[in-house]
């Protein structure tokens, strides 16, 4: 049961925080018996380690997960498959020049083997501020150690005065986080292999340490809602469409999906929390005639796979509109009115490139075709916003955000040269794994000559919360991520004209 979604540590060590912790939970001895370390010396052991005592596993997860809620505990990771090494250097592999210097003598352990490599239950954490966290274990009878700090140099450094192996003695070992982090990952890259096409396993390999995620947000950016009259904190979503008593009137947007979509709950979210009255409107409104969108301003195609995850999906749905008279008549009214904005993101772009409607002056047009990987990628990722007429973007140019991609078609190809498109955003590395998908000019976001229809493959709907992010700022506490204010941009041009 998670009580609060922003209270959430990851297994990363922060550069500036307090020192490290572990807890033995098991309370037993080191035991190598049946560990990764016996696995890879074929070898099962006689001795396994055990829990002693589960009241002390209930009191010791317990008194974790308060220190969590009052902010006490930057970084933390479960010792388990690798044991207490495997432990440690993960929490130093997610980021570059991340290191620590680790004494397990306090251990009282002589075998320096058996407590790095022993798969006893137990935890690594990383404190805020040592002496409130030492208090609190104490108070709570939790056996601790203090067994070392967070450095900065890319190395793990190891020590153990009562050593009295051939591997480490009293001396201290020195592990390289960078040349560990390749052998870590080589697994998955050689599975990777049998999975991606055109080499790019090879690619991702050289270049998944090389495209850290940095961010420029705009000046402007206040983490804060939108200040909007009348509106409701927990007014549900379910319904959305339904006017407040007393609320200035909304302009209305609509979310269009069609069989097996997903995603429609992020997209109308946020254009709720942007100020609109959202109406949920499916294929079947449009192709029967009981949906004419003649009072909706701005239209949302959602990004998650319609038709039911089908690869193509976009080419069935466009099909459903341009093989349906009342459909298509719909789309073609909507796009020609001057006082309406959309946005088609993934799924959604795949429909509108489909359906020509991004650049309608073109004898030949751009589409979403397969990703150059030949495989659906979904990964957390950033992009760069360019200068660009859109509405929805214009206020973010030259900012960098992350953002959230999910598709197996996400590459643009543009038969023409690149200053015959609005190219809003591009990815902030061109190589892969980055840019996901090979996509020219590495494109990530495009817009007609009007600024008013734009098409995104990253889905910024399902990025509009700090705590959406895989990967936030730290320090920051906003409400919002400055993806919204995309929706926001709509929905003032909207109120002005």
């Amino acid at each position: 049961n998670c009580t609060d979604i922003n209270k959430v540590v990851e297994p990363v060590f922060k550069k500036n925080g307090g020192n490290i912790y572990y807890i033995n939970i098991s309370q037993d001895d080191f035991k190598l018996g049946g560990s990764s370390f016996a696995q890879i010396l074929n070898k099962i052991g006689n001795d396994t380690p055990t829990v002693k005592n589960a009241g002390y596993v209930k009191s010791v997860f317990n008194t974790i997960q308060q220190l969590i809620l009052d902010g006490q505990i930057l970084a933390g990771h479960d010792v388990a498959s690798g044991g207490l090494i495997t432990t440690l250097l993960e929490l130093c592999f997610a980021d570059n020049n991340l290191g620590a210097r680790i004494d397990i003598t306090s251990l009282g352990e002589k075998d320096t083997m058996k407590v790095l490599f022993a798969e006893n239950s137990g935890i690594v954490f990383q404190a805020k501020h040592d002496f409130d966290v030492e208090d609190i274990l104490k108070d709570n009878e939790i056996d601790f150690h203090k067994i070392g700090e967070v450095t900065s140099d890319g190395f793990l450094s190891l020590k153990n005065d009562l050593g009295n192996d051939k591997v480490n003695g009293k001396g201290i070992g020195i592990n390289n986080i960078s040349h560990l982090r390749d052998i870590w990952y080589k697994t998955s890259f050689l599975l990777d292999q049998k999975q991606t096409a055109n080499g790019l396993a090879e690619e991702r390999f050289n270049n998944y340490k090389n495209q850290p995620l940095q961010y420029t947000f705009p000046k402007h950016f206040t983490g804060k809602l939108p200040n909007l009259s009348g509106r409701a904190e927990s007014r549900p979503l379910d319904n959305l469409s339904t006017p407040l008593e007393g609320t200035r009137v909304r302009p209305k947007a609509a979310i269009l999906r069609e069989k097996g979509s997903n995603s429609e709950r992020e997209m109308a979210n946020a254009m709720y929390l942007a100020g609109f009255d959202v109406k949920d409107v499916h294929m079947t409104d449009l192709i029967s005639g009981r949906e004419t969108l003649e009072d909706i301003q701005f239209l949302g195609a959602v990004g998650g796979f319609s038709n039911s995850d089908v690869l193509g999906s976009a080419k069935g749905w466009a099909g459903a509109i341009k093989y349906n008279e009342k459909a298509n008549e719909v789309i073609k009214n909507f796009f020609e009115r001057e006082d309406t904005l959309s946005v088609g993101i993934c799924n959604g772009a795949q429909l509108w490139m489909e359906l020509e409607l991004v650049n309608p002056e073109h004898e030949v047009h751009g589409k979403l075709t397969y990703n150059d990987s030949h495989k659906h990628e979904s990964a957390f990722t950033s992009v760069k916003i360019q200068e660009n007429n859109s509405i929805m973007l214009s206020t973010l140019a030259g900012c960098t955000l992350g953002v959230w991609i999910s598709h197996g078609e996400g590459k643009y190809r543009l038969p023409y040269t690149e200053d015959q498109y609005n190219i809003c955003a591009k990815y902030a590395y061109e190589g892969y794994p980055h840019n996901p998908n090979g996509s020219d000019f590495n494109t990530a976001m495009l817009c007609d000559k009007t600024g008013r229809h734009l098409v995104t493959m990253p889905h910024i709907e399902r990025s509009t919360f700090q705590w959406n992010w895989a990967n936030y700022p730290d320090g920051r506490k906003d409400d919002v991520s400055p993806w919204l204010e995309a929706f926001v941009n709509a929905k003032k041009w909207i109120e002005n004209q």
